[in-house]
C-alpha cells in the first residue's frame, strides 16, 4: 500500500506504529531522531511520514523543515505525533510544512483513517 517513515525517539511508539501499520498492509521504515529521520527521508520514497515533535539531536519540526527542502518530499504528507497541543507549537509545525497532527497516545482507528485518506486508499 505504501512505505511509511515513522520517526520517534520512543522505541515503544515506533514498535506500536510498525505493528499497527504493517498489520494494515503498509511497509514501515523507522528512525529514532530527526537527524536519522531526515537521512531516512533522503534514502527512501516514503508516501507518508509520521514524526514526533520532541526528539534529541534534531526535533520533529526542524526535521520537517529540512524534509520540505527535498524535491521528492516537498508535498509528501507528514503527520506530527505529539503530546503537545499548544497553539504555538502547532503554528511552528504548520510553517514547517506539517500536514496533520496526531495526539499521543494515538487512537488506531483515527490514525488508520488519516493514513488511508492521505494515501488515497
Amino acid at each position: 500500500m505504501g512505505l511509511i517513515l515513522v520517526v520517534d525517539d520512543s522505541s515503544t511508539i515506533r514498535q506500536q506504529m510498525r505493528v499497527f501499520l504493517t498489520n494494515n498492509g503498509h511497509e514501515v521504515v523507522e528512525a529514532d531522531n530527526g537527524q536519522t529521520g531526515l537521512q531516512a527521508a533522503k534514502d527512501n520514497d516514503a508516501r507518508l511520514m509520521i514524526v514526533d515533535v520532541n526528539m534529541p539531536v534534531m526535533n520533529g519540526i526542524e526535521m520537517v523543515g529540512e524534509v520540505r527542502k527535498l524535491p521528492k518530499h516537498a508535498k509528501t504528507p507528514i503527520f506530527m505525533l505529539t503530546t503537545e497541543s499548544g497553539s504555538d507549537i502547532a503554528k511552528q509545525g504548520k510553517q514547517a510544512g506539517v500536514t496533520a497532527w496526531i495526539v499521543k497516545p494515538f487512537k488506531p482507528d483515527f490514525l488508520l483513517k488519516g493514513v488511508n485518506k492521505v494515501l488515497g486508499l
